[in-house]
């Protein structure tokens, strides 16, 4: 290698951190790409756990990018190895045992699933977090000779878990620490269609409920006993209860960081120059929405790795799309939201649409008279979603007026 060959470095090998490194390969033929991971793995797709511990899927299906092909792309893959520390002054990471030069860094870190801290969880054998490859494992082995199981939380891990519990033919507890799933997003008629088609699975949904105490016998969580006084036998805990973004490695840098995440452009760089963020750890800024932000999916986390590698590479990219992610929910439901929600910011305007005969549910979110985003609920219930994508990508402005009949889009 050259010494005026650029040296990149990229800080986890998830989808943001992946696509980034074969996003540069491409821009780059030459300069140097060291990628490194906590996990033993190369990438694999997270969106196809569910589906590997519903037993759909086999681990081999869920790989994304073997060993071979970081070869053939000249990406040094190094598995297993946590970077201790950055400095951005000197250009240089730290891990196993040497310092790593680079001129441009991508951190896409990710988060830490928070653990359940409830009395008698911690250290308990069946009490699982449902974040990584290792963790799907460990908790299709305890499913396998379990007759019950509880889902902590209300959020999307949280109905993954319950859902494949489910579908496994256990048994299942739904404790949701609210008044419905998605409750900083969704609204009550929205929650009571996913409530139905928890229903109709044969999940036990438990609202407003947290767990107490996990009341444990020889290191293993025998019963559940939430905060009204329920209790609850179970054989398996699940628990998606969010995550802490893994911020540290840029404290004190310089960088901005916040309990949301670590502030980028829309280029996804850093306060430091040649210092990028993307995925999970990213609270980018979105010249769409106009706004910081973070945005936890899948197809964000590969939207931002193609925009950090352009930049990365020297060029001059912005963030231009319109995040959204799709889900199966339960058997008989589906769900896609696009762009802003009321999770996001608490100013917006809403206009839904409810058809219960259908089961089907629409809410267009607005700021001043700019549509911003939407949730489609129920199958077949997608249509005009292409169009409403434009609008908010376009920046279009609509009167009050017209903001109902916007709801009956189907182009």
């Amino acid at each position: 290698m050259s010494s005026d060959e650029r040296k990149y470095i990229i800080i986890g090998n998830g989808f943001a951190g992946t696509t980034a490194a074969e996003q540069l390969r491409k821009l780059d033929p030459v300069g140097s790409i060291t990628m490194f991971a906590d996990e033993p793995y190369p990438l694999y797709n997270r969106i196809a756990l569910p589906p590997l511990l519903r037993g759909q899927v086999t681990e081999a299906k869920v790989i994304i990018r073997d060993l071979a092909w970081h070869e053939k792309h000249r990406i040094d893959l190094r598995l297993g190895t946590r970077v201790e520390s950055i400095n951005a002054a000197g250009k240089t990471v730290v891990a196993a045992g040497r310092e790593w030069p680079f001129d441009a860094l991508l951190v896409a870190t990710g988060g830490k699933p928070n653990p359940a801290e409830s009395p008698g969880a911690a250290g308990a054998h069946n009490v699982f977090n449902f974040q990584y490859m290792d963790d799907t494992k460990a908790i299709s082995q305890q499913l396998q000779s379990a007759k019950s199981a509880v889902s902590v939380g209300g959020s999307f891990i949280a109905y993954e878990l319950a859902e494949a519990f489910v579908s496994r033919k256990v048994e299942t507890h739904w404790l949701v620490r609210g008044p419905r799933f998605l409750r900083r997003m969704l609204d009550e008629f929205a929650g009571e269609l996913l409530d139905e088609a928890a229903a109709a699975d044969g999940c036990h949904v438990h609202y407003n409920e947290e767990v107490k105490e996990f009341v444990r016998s020889n290191g293993v969580v025998t019963k559940v006993i939430t905060t009204s006084g329920l209790e609850i036998a179970t054989d398996c805990v699940g628990v998606g209860l969010g995550l802490t973004i893994n911020t540290q490695l840029l404290a004190g840098t310089g960088a901005k960081i916040s309990a949301n995440g670590i502030r980028c452009d829309d280029r996804l760089e850093t306060e430091i120059a040649g210092i990028f963020a993307a995925g999970d750890a990213a609270e980018f800024f979105d010249p769409i929405a106009e706004m910081h932000y973070r945005m936890g999916t899948w197809n964000n986390a590969g939207a931002h790795g193609k925009v950090a590698a352009a930049n990365m590479a020297g060029g001059d990219v912005r963030y231009h799309d319109v995040p959204e992610y799709s889900s199966k929910i339960f058997t008989d439901q589906t769900i896609t939201q696009f762009g802003l929600s009321p999770e996001y910011r608490n100013d917006l305007d809403t206009v839904r649409k409810v058809d219960k005969d259908l089961k089907h549910y629409r809410a267009l979110y607005f700021h001043a008279d700019r549509l911003v985003g939407g949730v489609l609920i129920g199958k077949g219930n997608r249509a005009g979603k292409r169009k409403y994508l434009e609008a908010i990508k376009n920046k279009d402005r609509f009167p009050k007026t017209e903001w109902q009949s916007i709801l009956d889009w189907t182009a």
